[in-house]
């Protein structure tokens, strides 16, 4: 696969699609508490704030938005919320970053997006490693148990994170994985599909576990299932020359971009 502006436009909109998906489960509980709200620059670039950091996030900026720039740093600041602003390569011009710049923003990191072909056969895993797709609320239970083990969220968190992403079981266009070794919830990972597109999302390890080969087992799945439900492009991110990308490198996927990330001093 030859990487391209088209791809990576349809990409960024399955990211940006699956993210908002995430936010309106949180939404929907009582008061809003975690503050989701939404901004549309135009149809394919919006701001996304929450409290939650992972969500505070800008994408698709491009050339000609530089006069954007500063209502959205004002709207964010107005409510308290550090945002990323995330530049792309093929949409980026030098007038974004020095009006960034001028307002007070820097080039504070960098994300890989890695896209490839769906698999068609699903690689070897390791004696003891299986992996099953999420289906019943008993093993929706295991892989919540994996998930806050992996992302290492607080114990005392627990039990408020798990009832507020329950609802992730039935989304729309979600398939949810779990990751068993020797039987043991080991693992956790999303596959999001829409309009011919896989995104190969939110994948996790409990400390356990890891080194064991259950994030390329999850790759492989979703990668193949993909294909099967009918997408023709896979793809996902990391932090650079991290085991995950070197995961995905090694899953067949190659770099499309590398995004540069900008946050407030």
């Amino acid at each position: 696969m030859v990487p391209s502006l088209d791809i990576v436009q349809r990409t960024l909109a399955v990211d940006v699609s699956y993210t908002i998906s995430r936010m309106r489960v949180l939404e929907r509980l009582p008061g809003n508490p975690i503050g989701i709200n939404y901004r549309w620059v135009d149809e394919r670039t919006v701001a996304l704030m929450a409290r939650l950091p992972s969500f505070a996030r800008v994408v698709g900026l491009r050339v000609g938005h530089e006069g954007q720039i500063e209502p959205l740093v004002s709207w964010y600041r107005d409510h308290g919320i550090k945002a990323t602003f995330e530049m792309v390569p093929g949409h980026y011009g030098a007038g974004l970053g020095r009006e960034m710049a001028r307002l007070g923003l820097f080039q504070s990191g960098f994300h890989v997006s890695l896209v490839g072909e769906p698999e068609r056969v699903a690689g070897a895993a390791d004696d003891g490693l299986a992996v099953e797709q999420v289906t019943t609320p008993e093993a929706m239970e295991d892989y919540l148990d994996a998930y806050v083990a992996g992302w290492g969220i607080p114990e005392k968190d627990h039990n408020q994170f798990k009832h507020n992403v329950r609802p992730w079981l039935s989304q729309a266009g979600w398939s949810l994985y779990l990751g068993r070794l020797d039987g043991k919830p080991a693992a956790a990972a999303t596959l999001y599909l829409e309009k011919g597109v896989g995104y190969l999302a939110d994948a996790t390890t409990s400390p356990t576990f890891r080194r064991r080969g259950l994030q390329s087992a999850l790759l492989w799945r979703r990668m193949c299932d993909a294909g099967r439900l009918g997408a023709d492009i896979v793809f996902s991110g990391a932090a650079p020359f991290s085991e995950s990308h070197r995961n995905m490198v090694r899953a067949g996927m190659r770099v499309q971009f590398v995004r540069s990330l900008w946050t407030f001093a």
